[in-house]
């Protein structure tokens, strides 16, 4: 059961060959016995998964209008709220803190009867690019348990990935989706700014998160955005435009597609990935795309723009975690000005410290200007250079990481860590929609991803050929040896 694909088992439950109980019986036992070799999940949901299990067969059995997603267990990154379960953003600062309402993908999803089963690790409020800066633990790589699956949507990476479900979301601030996917063999989407409701996501950088799927392959992404990119409400940024169909027209080939590609932004990248990038390029080409060079040397400044605007609208975000109103209280505190300082030295792991510390820097007097202002600057000249490479081509490929999987513990310099995410920050500092695709592996057996870019809006246009690409290659059919079996 645990290869198929999010609509065979929605079909397969539909037409009565398994019970919405059996699969979450299957998924539940899978989940006992693997999960503990990678660390994915924080809080498995089992009794409320179940009692959804038993709704959904007496609905089908009194022959009830079924959703999209009946029969489909769902992974949901901790950092995204499910109304009645814990919220920890993988910090101990909200380790006992209880969702009061429900993030409107989660209330989408629930409306399509998918079956919640289990709150995915993170880096600690989604800082990180390895999952090492959980608070609670490092995830695995389901293909080599001595490395990081990638982060901060880790958990449900590796999770997807080891096929302990067949669909997990994360949060993509600057390739938090992306960049596990790659890593982990599977698929991974941004999509445009405002296109999902970011209602009910734990803020880090607010003009940068994006809410997407991590799926095991493109047609179950598609299937996802159907369902979850909706004009919301509850959020200013979410965009009110017509709902956009992900599954038509998916492609076989590149046809008449002309793909940009950056090549002075790619001179300094690791031998493998650009052996597997070359390669990748050669398939498009052998399906009728025709490969150009575009000029984004722009994307040199987008690391430390967005290590400007992220740490300063993270510093504002978390202003809010006072141990005051929710979160932990330091039992040491004697006064008011001890409950803050004290709850937050405890409360706040190393990692969200120093980026507190680097966006109150930039944005404390006298250096508004010299910083955060000219960081927003930059930004505007990076989304014109990309509308600029968009007028002459149709999409443009890069990878997704600059290496494949690295060692736990293997990256200790800050700054070595935040160059992780060079190819990916673009997309969010220009709000446009791009898609991480398993693109080959190394010769030890690492996987890699192609990531492929469009204008904002275009999300369809994305999913369409990244389609294509992936029958055209099948690297997404592979599972990692260790978990491609029956559970006992």
């Amino acid at each position: 059961m645990y290869t198929l694909s999010a609509q065979e088992l929605n079909r397969s439950f539909v037409e009565g060959s398994y019970s919405a109980e059996k699969i979450i019986a299957y998924f539940l036992r899978r989940i006992h016995q693997f999960d503990p070799q990678i660390s994915s999940l924080l809080n498995i949901l089992q009794d409320r998964v179940q009692q959804k299990a038993l709704a959904l067969d007496k609905k089908r059995s009194l022959k009830q209008p079924l959703g999209s997603l009946a029969g489909v267990p769902i992974l949901i990154k901790d950092n995204i709220n499910i109304r009645g379960e814990t919220t920890t953003c993988g910090s101990k600062f909200l380790k006992n803190y209880i969702a009061p309402y429900n993030a409107t993908v989660v209330s989408f999803l629930e409306e399509e009867d998918a079956l919640i089963i289990a709150k995915s690790n993170l880096d600690e409020f989604a800082m990180g690019s390895s999952n090492e800066k959980s608070a609670f633990f490092p995830t695995k790589n389901p293909w080599n348990l001595s490395c990081v699956p990638g982060g901060s949507s880790g958990g449900s990476a590796a999770a997807v990935a080891a096929r302990l479900a067949p669909v997990g979301f994360g949060s993509d601030t600057g390739g938090s989706i992306r960049q596990p996917a790659a890593l982990c063999g599977i698929v991974g989407f941004k999509p445009t700014y405002g296109r999902v409701s970011r209602y009910g996501l734990v803020a880090f950088g607010s003009s940068l998160d994006q809410i997407g799927p991590l799926t095991t392959n493109v047609s179950d992404c598609g299937l996802i955005m159907n369902i979850i990119g909706k004009n919301c409400s509850n959020d200013a940024t979410s965009i009110n435009l017509p709902q956009e169909n992900h599954l038509k027209h998916l492609s076989n080939d590149f046809h008449k597609m002309t793909i940009g590609v950056p090549w002075n932004f790619l001179e300094n990248i690791a031998q493998e990935t650009s052996d597997n990038f070359h390669k990748a390029l050669k398939t498009i080409e052998g399906l009728g795309g025709k490969i150009v060079d575009i000029n984004l040397d722009i994307l040199k400044y987008a690391i430390p723009v967005y290590y400007i605007l992220a740490t300063a609208e993270a510093s504002t975000n978390l202003a809010r975690f006072d141990g005051i109103r929710y979160g932990m209280r330091s039992k040491k505190a004697k006064n008011l000005t001890e409950v803050y300082d004290l709850s937050r030295e405890e409360g706040f792991g190393p990692e969200v410290k120093k980026r507190i510390m680097l966006g109150t820097y930039v944005l404390s007097a006298g250096y508004q200007d010299a910083y955060y202002r000219k960081a927003q600057k930059v930004r505007k000249l990076i989304i014109n250079a990309f509308k600029t490479a968009f007028s002459h081509c149709d999409l443009v490929a890069m990878p997704v990481s600059p290496t494949k999987a690295f060692p736990i513990g293997g990256i200790l310099d800050p700054i070595e860590m935040y160059l992780q995410d060079l190819f990916t920050v673009g997309a969010n500092l220009a709000g446009i929609p791009a898609i991480s695709i398993p693109s080959g592996f190394s010769p030890d057996h690492m996987p890699f991803g192609l990531q492929l870019l469009a204008p904002q809006m275009q999300d369809a246009k994305v999913l369409r050929y990244a389609y294509a690409f992936e029958k055209a290659t099948l690297y997404g059919t592979k599972i990692p040896p260790l978990f491609d079996k029956e559970h006992a």
